[in-house]
């Protein structure tokens, strides 16, 4: 199995509001760079399309070592949290609603494709790939509400 390392990250300017995200992926010594966004998202919802993409342009099957500093799509997967959420009919343990079901079940049946190992980096503190991932996002999200 190819090992790719994958670094995301998601911007949002408002929150609702204008969002972008941002991916490296890096296998081999080659780095390729994706981003995208949306007039009307959140924070949240970027950091999930960012891995989404990120894994959805693999070829094939493959170990993959995710960097994020979101602690909600590291800890939801790590912790195993997002897998309860479906299995209770996208309820969370407290029975509320959880958030982002249409994003969750994409990324989960994508983990069941590739062997996905999570890190979680701080945001903002110098990781060069997770500040490429930022820049990758904003400018996007910037670029989407230069064109309003």
């Amino acid at each position: 199995m190819k090992h790719v390392d994958i670094y995301t990250d998601g911007s949002c300017r408002g929150n609702p509001g204008v969002g972008g995200w941002g991916a490296v992926l890096v296998y081999n010594g080659v780095e390729k760079e994706l981003s995208g966004g949306e007039r009307l998202t959140t924070n949240n919802r970027m950091e999930l399309s960012a891995v989404i993409s990120a894994l959805s342009a693999l070829k094939e099957p493959c170990e993959v070592t995710l960097t994020s500093d979101s602690k909600y799509v590291i800890e939801a997967l790590e912790k195993g949290w997002a897998a309860s959420w479906r299995a209770r009919g996208w309820k969370k343990s407290d029975n509320k609603p959880a958030l982002n079901p249409d994003l969750w079940e994409q990324l989960l049946r994508l983990t069941e494709l590739h062997r996905v190992t999570t890190v979680w980096v701080k945001g903002h503190a110098g990781h060069p790939y997770n500040e490429r991932c930022d820049r990758l996002a904003t400018a996007f999200a910037d670029s989407l509400k230069e064109n309003e």
